[in-house]
């Protein structure tokens, strides 16, 4: 007996393996291939690609995709760009050189750049001496955690003291692998597996957040595995073995406790769940692939790695651990100027609040928050190029820490790209009853900033997008695979009609468990300068006096300037309109106006948990849409800087109730999209991407129409793209 179970075991080491191989490889995607779209070259003909990789391929396509970039000489060329290959492997050996460190197991679970005062970037200027590089380091040893700031050039170390902190860092990739393997050491829990009828080579396991739910599960750093059955489909998620929860010592990776509530519910079937093209008996093909040609190349540059130029706009770019990706130091030029004019300074992804809608066991304690636990960057995948991307895309890799220091790269993370979806910058023709023929209209092209991130079973597409009317549309799309729940109904025939399933029978013995999705932004703008205002500009229904008008009734603005971050605490409310203005009440237009950016809401679906439910007070950065907050260096993650386990002592709404003034400030505005999600068949067994944004868009910002005078797009513009026979 003692050697099967010890087969069963190495079958499943084998089998996680292979797991793991398949979560971090980046298979390409059968649907769409070089070999069925057209090559324009800048004089020659187009061709149909007969090779991936093509000699002839245009030398920018080449260098945007190329997927084996070496990093190891790379340098700093710009204050804020992120650590190099060569700067975390001086901050490794100086973190080994510490008695904190040799004396005890460590894990570094983040070590970026410690940014320069904001002061210090604004005023740096290209050929300028860069401000001192110094990494900002979170580890755990000895049972705590420590935040230190490292010198690059002196090695010299500073401790920085933390106060009562109840939270612990983000987990590490190594804390994620590592403990999906812990149940294994337990009979009890191989026992309880068999006898579900699943085996043990066919086991994936997945590291789930606790979230914070009293006292007992204070001084410890835990988390709860559970898992699922591989057998017969890579899609394991659709296979869960319901009820069992094995509670574990994230720290010393033994196990607390083994619950086993679903004995029995059966294993879902593996039939019609996968969902690879390869595993697909047929397919459709509904539209024939596209793609958009550019052979002058296309219109934007990354001079240094990481400093973005296109059309009218200049940002930086860099791809971040926690945030994913980071934009700063945005600038649009003025048409009448000629000036590059400060829009936003910094702006990224602080926090995604995700609770599962089911109080059960095996479910109440679902209520990640992917950025602070799990480290958004840290999921993100390798992009596929021209499903993920398109051709004209260029790519960016992010270098991170491993848990000992050591660097490594994550690959083709972030792409650039220039859209163009047939979309009109403006437009405009003339009546025939007027007598002028005239016919006016521009294109849209723009210009996006994607990163992807697989937080196990869900996906989530963040774009920037650069207008050169002046507006930045940030957008998130939801995809990926549903987290659902195993039952033993098969039919909805079958249901109590008092029994609360907590979300939709999605498939025979599957239930897809409703859920919400709150994304929380920093936006910290800077527009014209650093002291700012925020302005809610509120729309009102007023009445005329008798006998004034016609008309009863019209709509009025009325401005209201937030002195204090309690006056920019908003709830949005579709019958009580606003518009939400950040302004430079120093500057204005020729015609009196304050210069300013206004944010357009969207995804606008709100938190309706209890304020006292416990995943709330953690989450409570969404208890509003819109909160602005004085500029403060510490204050950047809305769910605390140490979020594993927190209990909500440190979040946005902590610091905003501080109440602190905000009129002509140094401001920071942070938006939450929210999206509820009430699954559907359709979700199964893969979910159609759903979307939703929000602009910030210029309101008297420009003296006039920023894209007045970009020409129209005319036939001899554009190339003539035919498919012919390559050699």
């Amino acid at each position: 007996m003692e050697l099967k179970n010890l087969l069963r075991y190495i079958f499943f080491l084998f089998g996680t393996v292979l797991l793991l191989l398949f979560l971090l490889s980046n298979f390409p995607s059968p649907p769409s291939n070089r070999a069925e779209l057209l090559d324009c070259a800048t004089d020659g003909p187009c061709f149909a690609s007969k090779n991936r990789f093509q000699s002839n391929r245009p030398d920018y396509l080449r260098k945007h995709s190329n997927p084996t970039r070496s990093h190891s000489a790379d340098v700093p060329h710009h204050p804020l760009d992120p650590l190099t290959v060569s700067e975390l492997s001086r901050v490794q050996k100086i973190i080994q050189s510490l008695d904190l460190f040799k004396n005890s197991v460590y894990a570094l679970h983040s070590v970026v750049l410690q940014e320069p005062k904001k002061e210090a970037v604004i005023a740096w200027g290209k050929g300028d001496p860069l401000p001192p590089r110094v990494a900002a380091v979170v580890a755990r040893a000895g049972g705590k955690t420590h935040s230190l700031t490292v010198e690059l050039v002196s090695g010299a170390v500073t401790r920085q003291k933390m106060g009562r902190v109840y939270g612990y860092p983000t987990m590490t990739v190594e804390d994620m692998n590592s403990v999906t393997w812990a149940p294994l050491a337990s009979a009890e829990f191989n026992r309880t597996v068999l006898e579900r009828g699943v085996d043990l080579a066919d086991l994936a396991c997945l590291p789930i957040s606790t979230g914070w739910f009293g006292k007992s599960e204070e001084n410890k750093r835990l988390i709860k595995v559970q898992c699922y059955s591989m057998k017969d489909t890579a899609n394991f998620y659709m296979r869960p073995i319901e009820g069992l929860t094995v509670l574990v010592d994230l720290d010393t990776k033994k196990i607390v406790q083994i619950v086993d509530k679903g004995k029995n519910i059966p294993i879902p079937n593996a039939a019609n769940t996968d969902y690879r093209f390869s595993a697909q008996n047929s397919y459709q093909r509904l539209v024939n692939p596209i793609s958009i040609e550019q052979p002058k190349g296309p219109s934007f540059t990354v001079e240094d790695d990481h400093l973005v130029k296109w059309a009218n706009w200049e940002f930086h770019l860099k791809p971040d651990p926690r945030a994913g990706v980071i934009v700063s130091r945005a600038m649009v030029l003025d048409p009448t100027t000629g000036v590059m004019r400060q829009v936003m300074y910094k702006g990224f992804t602080s926090e995604l609040f995700v609770p599962y809608m089911d109080p059960t066991d095996a479910w109440y304690f679902k209520t990640y928050m992917d950025a602070g636990e799990y480290g958004f960057g840290l999921q993100a995948m390798p992009l596929d190029p021209l499903n993920d991307c398109p051709r004209n895309a260029y790519y960016m890799d992010g270098v991170f820490a491993a848990a000992d220091g050591t660097p490594y790269i994550r690959s083709n993370m972030v792409c650039v790209f220039e859209s163009y979806a047939g979309e009109i910058g403006w437009r405009h023709s003339e009546s025939p009853i007027t007598g002028m023929e005239i016919r006016e209209a521009r294109p849209k092209v723009t210009l996006v900033v994607r990163m992807a991130a697989s937080v196990a079973n869900y996906d989530y597409i963040v774009d920037w997008e650069f207008q050169t009317d002046g507006l930045i549309r940030v957008k998130v799309g939801l995809s990926g695979i549903l987290m659902v729940k195993g039952t033993t109904y098969s039919n909805m025939n079958q249901l109590n009609p008092q029994e609360n399933l907590y979300g939709t029978l999605l498939s025979e013995n599957v239930i897809g468990v409703i859920h919400d999705h709150f994304i929380t932004f920093y936006l910290d703008m800077d527009v014209d300068g650093s002291d700012n205002s925020f302005v809610n500009v509120s729309i009102q229904r007023e009445y005329t006096s008798p006998g004034e008008s016609p008309r009863l009734s019209y709509l009025k603005t009325v401005r209201k300037v937030a002195k204090t971050e309690k006056d920019a605490q908003i709830k949005l409310k579709l019958y009580n309109p606003s518009e939400f203005h950040v302004i430079n009440p120093t500057k204005k237009t020729r015609v009196g106006n304050p210069v300013g950016y206004k944010l357009v809401p969207g995804g606008t679906a709100a938190n309706l948990l209890d304020l006292n439910d416990p995943p709330q007070k953690r989450g409570a950065f969404t208890n509003n849409q819109i909160w602005v907050t004085p500029y403060n260096e510490t204050e950047q993650w809305a769910g605390g800087s140490f979020v594993y386990q927190s209990h909500g002592e440190d979040t946005l709404q902590i610091w905003s109730n501080r109440n602190r003034a905000i009129e002509n400030r140094d401001i920071v505005v942070w938006y939450t999209l929210g999206f509820h999600h009430i699954p559907c068949q359709e979700d199964f067994p893969i979910m159609p991407t759903v979307s939703s944004s929000f602009d910030l868009k210029p309101v008297n910002f420009f003296e006039s129409n920023p894209i007045l005078k970009i020409p129209p797009t005319v036939e001899n513009d554009l190339p003539v793209c035919k498919a012919v026979a390559s050699a």
